[in-house]
């Protein structure tokens, strides 16, 4: 009989296969790459790579939750920015402004295809400005069921299921999949594909660090 431990067996056996093919092509495309079995040792790896005293902010992220390396930020020796402790829309708003200028940026991926290239789906455009330009580091966590065979299946994925399942999230029923469309299509007031972002090389070599992990994280 197989067992739960077996299927999650069978997938880390076929994360780390994939892994083999996809961390050569990022690493190609000058990023800093590591692979990591689970959650725990993902968000080790983290605490391990900033230093302390740094100052540290990230973007909106299921998979940052999932790890718990947030609360473990918090709680250590580093200058946190933190957007959700603004107590009105304009202290959110500046404090995701301060993130852009910090030492360590943190966030997650919504799709990577084999090839190496990474694409991710934006409402605000914080976390797409501070992964573009701005902080001095990024690191990226990304659980390897967010991986594609092609660049059309990647941009299908954030589109299809991280950007439906963050309409979800946020309570915008409205942006939600219809008959006829998807989020990216309805242009309606609080939809969640405002920006989307292409990602085909690391400009400062390995400025951004992505950490694959043989879990399922995230949307």
């Amino acid at each position: 009989m197989t067992t739960k431990a077996d299927v999650e067996e069978f997938k880390q056996r076929r994360y780390s296969a994939m892994a083999r093919v996809l961390i050569p092509a990022l690493e190609e495309r000058q990023y800093e790459v590591f692979f990591c079995r689970d959650g725990k040792e993902a968000a080790d790896l983290v605490l391990d790579l900033i230093p302390g005293s740094s100052s540290v902010s990230w973007g909106g992220s299921v998979t940052l939750e999932e790890i718990g390396v947030l609360d473990r930020l918090k709680a250590g020796d580093y200058q946190v920015i933190d957007r959700s402790v603004g107590r009105t829309p304009e202290e959110r708003t500046e404090l995701m402004r301060r993130g852009l200028t910090a030492d360590w940026f943190l966030t997650s991926f919504n799709s990577v295809s084999l090839d190496g290239t990474i694409y991710n789906i934006d409402g605000h455009g914080n976390r797409v400005s501070a992964i573009a330009f701005g902080p001095r580091q990024v690191i990226a966590v990304v659980g390897m069921n967010k991986v594609t065979k092609s660049r059309e299946e990647a941009l299908q994925r954030a589109q299809d299921i991280a950007a439906q399942l963050n309409a979800a999230r946020f309570n915008r029923d409205e942006t939600l999949f219809t008959e006829n469309d998807v989020t990216e299509d309805l242009p309606v007031k609080g939809r969640i594909c405002n920006i989307t972002q292409e990602l085909t090389f690391c400009g400062t070599p390995k400025r951004i660090k992505i950490i694959l992990v043989a879990e399922e994280l995230g949307f």
